[in-house]
């Protein structure tokens, strides 16, 4: 995959040292290993503030229940930014949850840039969040107004709007701080969504101990 340097393909989960497992860090830990199996890359680097962590979810899940937004529309909200945006964990992550929801095909298209296989109200979704995560200054009202025209009220394009902006910004520490795709990722994400992911940090060159 991946852009990274030589230097940033090793086994590190993150560029900074493991933060001290707390309480509240071994309740994170303890949930990834029941929903998924393994401990997130992403939830390690996030031991340094689980609360905010915790927060940032919360937000992310009231602004999306305005509407509400379906789990598939937010999997094409996440992997239309985050792939924007250069992010490949997010793009793994959620890609292989909207090919669980839909097909791989469908995913591996959204990351790729190409929404024919989405309707008109989520072809226009997936190129608003691109709009955003790459020049929220280049928006205009034209943008606005094809998401009115593809059924959406302006409280929705708001909502819209604040979710893929919170999901930039988890993404853009995870990035700078050099948060790896889980390893697990290899086997978990479907061949179309890996072989679409050719940019950001490689996949972990192996699984992190569990805690």
């Amino acid at each position: 995959m991946a852009s990274a340097s030589d230097s940033d393909m090793t086994n590190a989960a993150q560029f900074l040292d493991h933060a001290d497992v707390t309480e509240m860090v071994q309740a994170l830990f303890d949930e990834d290993l029941a929903q998924l199996g393994f401990v997130m890359n992403a939830s390690r680097l996030w031991a340094y503030q689980p609360e905010a962590l915790a927060m940032l979810f919360r937000l992310m899940s009231q602004v999306a229940s305005a509407r509400p937004f379906r789990f598939r529309e937010r999997g094409i909200l996440v992997a239309a930014c985050a792939s924007a945006l250069g992010d490949s964990y997010c793009s793994l992550a959620w890609g292989t949850k909207l090919a669980e929801k839909a097909d791989a095909q469908l995913a591996a298209g959204v990351l790729r840039g190409d929404d024919s296989a989405l309707p008109e109200a989520e072809r226009a979704m997936a190129a608003w969040a691109r709009r955003v995560a790459r020049d929220p200054n280049g928006t205009s009202t034209k943008d606005v107004q094809e998401l009115r025209d593809a059924g959406f009220s302006d409280a929705d394009i708001f909502a819209m709007t604040v979710y893929i902006a919170l999901r930039v910004a988890l993404s853009t520490v995870n990035d700078a701080l050099g948060a790896h795709p889980d390893a697990e990722y290899r086997t978990l994400a479907p061949a179309p969504v890996r072989d679409a992911v050719t940019f950001g940090r490689p996949i972990d060159a192996g699984p992190q101990p569990p805690r």
